[in-house]
């Protein structure tokens, strides 16, 4: 690598690391420690090949979508994470006490959930690709993205039921369904 593809490699990673590094914890049900390992490790391939890219934050994005496919295919054993701080640093009133109490039950549940769902949720909501995209990513068909997403979501509301009071669409009472037999004149 010439001093001038450094000195791009460089820019990028102070421009897109807090970005990606977002993504990759996401991708690692919220272990920092693991998320930067993963970053890294996209990082290091992705300075290699850096002279023959030419989308640079889409692939390392790939690489950290495949690199974490990689894991949970090795079905790597959960390890439990102690922090020394509470994650979030702000002022105390209603709504970010009411965001941090979210963002802990949804670690907490992300967390609970296999590296695969996790992988899925994160690509399909918190990336907002499209379906075709993820199956591409994780070399899977459509239906696999549809029916793992399902699972995963549903997991997720029966792992943390307060999450449901945060769905719109669940909010509004659904219209009943009568079955009851009536009668047909001719």
């Amino acid at each position: 690598m010439d001093a001038a593809e450094l000195d791009g490699f460089r820019e990028f990673v102070e421009n897109r690391s807090s970005a990606l590094l977002r993504t990759a914890v996401l991708l690692c049900g919220g272990d920092r420690h693991a998320g930067e390992d993963l970053l890294q490790n996209a990082l290091v391939r992705a300075a290699g090949k850096w002279q023959r890219i030419d989308e640079p934050e889409a692939y390392v994005r790939r690489i950290l979508y495949r690199q974490q496919v990689g894991r949970w295919r090795l079905k790597w054993p959960r390890r439990e994470v102690s922090v020394a701080e509470p994650p979030e640093a702000g002022t105390a009133g209603a709504d970010t006490v009411a965001a941090a109490e979210l963002r802990v039950v949804m670690r907490q549940v992300l967390s609970r959930l296999t590296a695969r769902q996790r992988t899925m949720l994160v690509l399909r909501y918190f990336e907002d690709l499209p379906e075709s995209e993820v199956a591409r990513l994780l070399g899977c068909s459509v239906g696999t993205v549809r029916s793992t997403t399902h699972r995963s979501l549903a997991r997720l509301r029966s792992l943390a039921p307060e999450l449901a009071a945060l769905d719109p669409a669940r909010t509004e009472p659904r219209p009943s369904r009568d079955f009851s037999p009536m009668e047909v004149r001719p």
